[in-house]
């Protein structure tokens, strides 16, 4: 099990990496550059890298799909009761199923979402906006642990304080 946990959260972290970094590289290095050339070829190059990128979007949510759903199986055992950890989650599925959306939309065909395409700039920093909040949301759930539960914090062993350990002076003693 130990197995199949560790290469579950390598590929939702190697997705996140590969996805969040095209989209960023795309919003922040190809567009500007594509405006530097003629229609005709800004055309055929958009229709290349979305070509593409499709792929990789499509693939990358199946994975994210696949990866998530299993890592948050795993992890829900260890968090019974612990609203903040559910609520940040929730926060974190809902960001993850708007970037997919938008994702979505942007390398598609559908003439209902032309407007997000024709739009791309804006709806690229939405997308990475997003990503940084569920990067955010993930590390502080991460590196805050699994809280105590009242019933551990109870049962625990009283905390020893040796007075050589506190700020209070101590009396000097004659040697």
């Amino acid at each position: 099990m130990f197995a199949l946990d560790v290469l579950s959260r390598i590929i939702h972290v190697g997705t996140a990496i590969t996805l969040v970094g095209g989209s960023a590289f795309m919003l922040l290095v190809l567009l500007p550059s594509a405006k530097l050339i003629s229609a005709e070829a800004h055309q055929t190059l958009a229709q290349a890298v979305t070509g593409r990128w499709k792929r990789f979007i499509h693939g990358g949510i199946l994975l994210f799909l696949l990866s998530g759903f299993y890592n948050y199986m795993r992890a829900i055992p260890n968090h019974k009761g612990d609203g903040l950890y559910h609520g940040l989650l929730g926060v974190k599925m809902l960001l993850a199923f708007s970037i997919f959306f938008l994702a979505s939309a942007l390398v598609g065909r559908s003439a209902a979402f032309a407007g997000i395409r024709e739009n791309r700039a804006k709806w690229l920093k939405v997308i990475v906006l997003f990503a940084a909040l569920i990067v955010g949301i993930s590390g502080f759930v991460k590196v805050r642990g699994i809280p105590a539960t009242s019933d551990e914090v109870a049962t625990s062993a009283p905390v020893q304080i040796d007075p050589a350990d506190t700020l209070e002076p101590q009396p000097a003693t004659a040697e």
